[in-house]
């Protein structure tokens, strides 16, 4: 058969995935599920005074899962030729009998899949051309060498990505979305020799329009360099521990690590027993967001087909829920919540969606001004983090506070405590702004062991 009139060579991503299914059930699968994930990128990174990097990439990607009895298997193709779909399905038949039964596995149900879908605003319709990209980078480059003190800019980079994925199962779900996004981020280095210092700064919008300008991206990656120098180290203590936002955005990261109903199933989180108990002081409340505009995590339905909500996974700090997938759902005998995440060559696995601790009503100059020593964090590096135990010890860098103000920059510290305890005494700020899809305000633990030289 010519490959024009071969069923799977259509040109629209939903009937390539509708066929592939269709073959895969001809071929004795009972359900299946076709993934299909394209991208374009073009960045561009600008060093030493030049154009140091032009990159455009092309992507895609196919997966195929299959389901016979309470056995399934992956397999996926980056080969976009019909004969390599041919194989996909010849592949994933033969080797679905071999793996063992695994009586959580299965596609949604029918009366489970999203119906009444909504639109998101996520695709940017602006071309972003390469002399956009390196007129950003040079101007960010530019501003960040213009700050006093500042050695030379490490390198400036911009970039835009678009993706389209799509999601046919054989139970009734067919669906295509499509995402963009342009980054902007400089690196800094300021000082000499064995004092050289750096620091960085970044930001990411799903549209152009919404980015900072390209020179406040650039002095803000200096200035955070050149106030780092002249840092050292301060004896080990036990204080009052401000993490930035940057920062304290991680520490929410570990939150949705600890509730994701993966780990919870397994029995490899520290919270897993914690359902609709404290774990955060009263007032605080943890928002997971689906439909927040322009969110970077925003989704109109799961990996699976399943309708998504917006959820509060922690008020008035209290426990309410877990992240779950199908599986992990069924796991745990819960119905799911529409968390499922995936690639065309993975399975699917529970993650967040806009992920939020919500502010306060005082600025991180009143959290700090009471403080009469405390640790300032703006980075943290390394491992260090058992989400098992719940025990934290990061190495971290930022400002030794003395008497409510910044005293002088330290580093080669070590910041040390228990996430439950941490999650129980901290205090948000109220400058969260939305960066990196789980975001949190600068926030304040009382007390933290400190260890430096």
């Amino acid at each position: 058969m010519p490959s024009s009139a071969h069923p799977l060579s259509h040109r629209t991503p939903l009937s390539r995935l509708e066929s592939l299914v269709a073959a895969a059930k001809r071929a004795g699968a009972e359900k299946a599920e076709a993934c299909l994930g394209q991208s374009t990128s073009l960045s561009v990174t600008w060093r030493g005074g030049a154009l140091d990097l032009l990159e455009r990439a092309e992507t895609q990607e196919v997966g195929l899962r299959v389901f016979v009895g309470q056995r399934q298997t992956l397999v996926s193709t980056t080969d976009p030729r019909p004969e390599a779909l041919d194989k996909l399905v010849e592949d994933a038949l033969a080797r679905v009998n071999l793996v063992p039964e695994d009586p959580f596995c299965g596609p949604a149900t029918p009366d489970q899949l999203a119906q009444n879908i909504p639109v998101l605003d996520m695709e940017d319709p602006a071309e972003v051309t390469s002399e956009d990209l390196m007129a950003a980078a040079k101007r960010m480059a530019e501003a960040t060498e213009a700050v006093p003190g500042v050695t030379q800019c490490e390198s400036a980079g911009a970039s835009c990505f678009r993706s389209l994925a799509a999601l046919v199962t054989s139970q009734g779900f067919a669906r295509t979305w499509t995402k963009t996004f342009h980054s902007l981020g400089a690196s800094a280095l300021a000082g000499e020799g064995t004092g050289m210092v750096r620091d960085d700064d970044s930001a990411t919008c799903l549209f152009a329009s919404d980015l900072p300008p390209p020179e406040e991206v650039g002095a803000s990656a200096g200035n955070r360099a050149v106030r780092l120098q002249g840092a050292r180290s301060v004896p080990t203590a036990r204080v009052p521990v401000v993490f930035d936002s940057r920062v304290a955005s991680g520490l929410l990261g570990h939150l949705a690590g600890a509730i994701s109903g993966a780990a919870v199933a397994r029995g490899t989180s520290f919270l897993r027993n914690d359902l609709g108990q404290r774990i955060f002081a009263p007032g605080i409340t943890v928002v997971d967001d689906p439909f927040r505009p322009r969110g970077l995590r925003s989704r109109a339905f799961d990996g699976e087909g399943l309708p998504v909500q917006r959820r509060a996974m922690v008020e008035d700090g209290l426990l309410t829920g877990w992240h779950l997938d199908l599986t992990s759902a069924r796991q745990l005998n819960v119905p799911p919540t529409g968390h499922a995440a995936r690639s065309p060559g993975g399975l699917p696995s529970p993650s967040p969606s806009n992920f939020y601790l919500c502010p306060s009503e005082r600025s991180p100059e009143e959290l700090i001004k009471d403080i009469k020593e405390g640790f300032f964090v703006t980075e943290v590096l390394g491992p260090g983090v058992n989400l098992v135990t719940g025990d934290y010890s990061r190495a971290a860098r930022g400002f030794w506070i003395k008497d409510g103000a910044f005293a002088f920059p330290v580093h080669d510290m070590t910041v040390a405590g228990n996430l439950r305890d941490m999650f129980a005494r901290l205090v948000p700020a109220n400058d969260l702004t939305f960066r990196y899809g789980v975001d949190a305000p600068t926030v304040v633990v009382d007390a933290l062991t400190v260890a430096g030289a």
